[in-house]
């Protein structure tokens, strides 16, 4: 009964909300069985993500995650399948995710962070021009629990950071957002690749831009973890990708190597597949992986011989999650990236 009130108010808050053509204040309460804040003194040894979560399909997933104890899990984007700019539809979605009984154990014994993709921000592929994305990341943060107190409602975009862990062994969590600000892409009619590249688009906005750069070198922590729903190395494939805003993936690539965080490694999602990717960036003095994990509830099956020359991992075209063991005991942490799937198989294992 709790939970069919606090959805009868989350939709009339909605309602009201719609009318007036904004997103809900932070002092708005629209959402259920919120658990608490993160422990930010809390060590993190266990670090799981995905992505890909359609609501209407089975969420089987959850129990081999649960299997794993991780202390934080992290959304990465398509958390469910809305394609909508009906928001009271959407808030039906993220309650149908919030509350199964699975994710809600998860709830219970890890914390949540998360930033979206394109079928959760409202639209396929979308970019700036979605006419509800204030509205919808409103509905994203309420799902994920994100305090009022949190800068993320005071700012446009849904951009996060998140510092974890005591003095020595603190993991900064760098969540951008790939869809707010993001300049349009032209339709291939060929179909392959599906979009023409935007030589001169930006992904991130200017805004965000600044206070990544902020955030990068003000950063007292040991490890870096930036996510962002769509990959980052891999430039083959014909979706999309950072690569097909060339000067934005030059930019970020360039800060990295410019301030050099410490142990720095990127999440991604989206793809339907898992792998991981590895390059050399002149100027950074260890390699930089981008570990892709996707999709929860759906895989690309048919994705068996798809070119990735960064590609240092099989390609898993099966239903999988990833996973972030971190090893605290020498004075470098090791970071052990592991692509698990339903009944918890393993599909690799990399350390960094």
């Amino acid at each position: 009964m709790k939970y069919f009130c606090s959805l009868l108010y989350f939709l009339c808050s909605l309602a009201t909300l719609e009318a007036q053509g904004v997103a809900p204040p932070p002092s708005v309460t629209i959402t259920n069985n919120a658990l608490g804040p993160i422990d930010f003194q809390e060590q993190l040894n266990t670090i799981a993500f995905g992505s890909c979560n359609n609501q209407d399909k089975d969420q089987l997933m959850w129990k081999p995650i649960l299997l794993n104890q991780p202390d934080l899990w992290v959304w990465l984007g398509d958390n469910i399948y809305a394609d909508t700019d009906n928001m009271q539809v959407m808030a039906k979605m993220y309650h149908k995710v919030k509350s199964e009984p699975d994710y809600s154990k998860l709830r219970e014994q890890s914390s949540i962070i998360g930033i979206w993709d394109d079928h959760d921000y409202g639209v396929n592929d979308g970019d700036k021009n979605y006419r509800k994305k204030q509205q919808s990341k409103a509905l994203m943060l309420k799902f994920l629990d994100v305090p009022a107190s949190d800068p993320v409602w005071k700012h446009e975009g849904a951009y996060q950071t998140y510092t974890i862990g005591p003095v020595g062994r603190q993991v900064k969590f760098i969540l951008l957002d790939g869809r707010y600000f993001r300049d349009e892409l032209k339709a291939n009619p060929a179909g392959t690749p599906r979009y023409f590249i935007n030589e001169t688009g930006d992904m991130l906005g200017e805004a965000q831009w600044k206070w990544l750069e902020t955030e990068l070198r003000n950063s007292t922590a040991q490890i870096h973890i930036i996510g962002c729903g769509i990959q980052f190395i891999h430039d083959e494939h014909a979706f999309e990708k950072w690569a097909n805003f060339p000067v934005a993936r030059k930019r970020l690539l360039g800060m990295l190597a410019q301030i050099k965080p410490s142990k720095a490694m990127l999440i991604s999602g989206d793809r339907h597949i898992s792998e991981v990717s590895k390059m050399e960036l002149p100027g950074l003095d260890y390699p930089l992986y981008d570990f892709t994990s996707s999709g929860l509830t759906h895989a690309y099956a048919g994705n068996t011989t798809e070119p990735n020359r960064f590609r240092v991992s099989p390609l898993v075209n099966q239903r999988s999650f990833g996973i972030l063991r971190i090893d605290w005991s020498s004075a470098t942490p090791k970071i052990t990236m592991i692509a698990r799937g339903l009944d918890n198989v393993e599909f690799f294992k990399i350390e960094f």
